[in-house]
């Protein structure tokens, strides 16, 4: 199997799932605030199909995806929310109709394409591995967003490689995006994996060092929770400060969310349909927009799809959100993974020309540590309005995603 076909299937996979927490959700819960500011349930998924749709039409009509760039240049600040706005009106089932018609479509588009194609996107051009994992990093970190709003806890998966390879990777960009001198050396970073394997990146004897559950890093680097509610932990003056501005979507820096935030503490759920009677979804966390998302993630979670280090905050940086770009300049050779999106709280950065997700061998490792909790929302419940970040534009910090429609995106991320 190739590196596509893998991460195809993984796509695929991250898909099902959160269409498994939403299918079965009552219309009203559609309007449900989620950690995005000012972004409903229904405009997180409006997002997703949005880059989804821009990514199929990247592979199949490149002179169409040509005029969406130019238009997203023209009104870099909106269009991904009007995107989200106008998907969100229409009623969840059809909403939910054309989510699921666009990511088969996607599918089927992208493993048509072949070998040694290149995408174009907001940013830089991609790899037909590099879009699908952008795509995936956007549904998963929207699909956190989502997760959040309903109060679900979602099992770590091992999909989680591909965020956790991205925010590796844009480690550059991160720095680039904010003015500042990457740091020259490699980091050694280990992650514990969701069935206690050791996924490794960097030197083995690399001075600075980043450890912790794999499922908390990817919540930081999407910006889906604050640091200081994770246990991710660093060894080393660079390495301590790459925890601060880390980030996996294109787009400008996303302000996060505050600490304290929580996580759902209920047990793992299917979908909304099995919470119990009467209980009150969890309150979505505070968080500032995310630097991006999406496509996100952007995904999710995929955001405007950055454009090269240098020029996060240009045109790029306006598209970014919706899908990941590559951060030349930025992460160097490292792809811009993320993922279309919009505010993505995280459009992933950064990278574009290294392999695809390949799988990251490990050992066995402690087991993962669960991620928090949550405080309930008041009986009211959903209106609690999202705390804090912008709902999906994957660069935009935690909420949303990927604020263009960059690979980094939101994605979310």
């Amino acid at each position: 199997m190739s590196d596509t076909d893998a991460v195809l299937g993984d796509l695929l996979a991250e898909g099902e799932e959160l269409d498994g927490l939403v299918a079965g959700l009552a219309e009203e819960d559609w309007a449900t605030p989620t950690p995005a500011e000012g972004w409903t349930v229904a405009h997180q998924i409006a997002h997703l199909a949005w880059t989804d749709e821009r990514a199929a039409q990247a592979a199949t009509d490149p002179a169409g995806f040509a005029a969406e760039v130019r238009k997203a240049a023209a009104e870099p600040d909106r269009f991904v929310d009007e995107a989200a706005q106008l998907g969100a009106a229409r009623p969840p089932d059809e909403l939910l109709r054309r989510w699921r018609e666009g990511r088969r479509r996607l599918r089927r588009v992208l493993a048509a394409q072949p070998a040694g194609a290149r995408l174009p996107w907001y940013g830089p051009s991609m790899s037909v591995a590099s879009m699908a994992t952008a795509r995936l990093m956007e549904t998963w970190a929207h699909g956190q967003d989502i997760a959040d709003a309903l109060g679900v806890r979602r099992p770590p998966t091992a999909r989680l490689r591909h965020v956790a390879r991205i925010g590796v990777r844009a480690r550059g960009f991160a720095y680039a995006v904010r003015g500042l001198e990457p740091p020259a050396e490699e980091f050694r970073v280990e992650l514990r994996a969701p069935d206690g394997d050791l996924w490794t990146y960097g030197p083995e004897d690399a001075p600075q060092r980043v450890t912790g559950p794999a499922l908390d890093f990817c919540l930081l680097v999407t910006q889906r929770a604050h640091r200081a509610d994770l246990a991710v932990r660093a060894e080393g003056p660079d390495a301590d400060r790459w925890l601060d501005i880390a980030q996996a979507f294109a787009g400008p820096p996303g302000k996060g969310r505050a600490p304290g935030g929580g996580r759902p503490t209920r047990p793992d759920l299917p979908g909304a349909a099995g919470r119990a009677a009467g209980a009150s979804p969890a309150a979505p966390a505070p968080s500032g927009r995310g630097a991006a998302g999406g496509a996100g993630g952007a995904g999710g979670a995929g955001g405007a799809g950055g454009a090269g280090a240098a020029g996060a905050a240009g045109a790029a940086g306006a598209a970014g959100a919706a899908g990941a770009a590559e951060a030349a300049g930025a992460a160097g050779a490292a792809e811009a993974a993320g993922g279309a999106g919009g505010r993505d709280s995280g459009r992933a950065g950064g990278r574009d020309s290294a392999p695809a997700e390949g799988s990251d061998p490990g050992r066995a490792g402690p087991a993962e540590r669960d991620p928090g909790q949550a405080a309930p929302r008041g009986a009211a419940g959903s209106a609690g309005g999202a705390a804090g970040g912008s709902p999906g534009h994957p660069g935009e910090g935690p909420g949303r995603p990927g604020e263009g429609p960059g690979p980094a995106a939101g994605g979310p991320a």
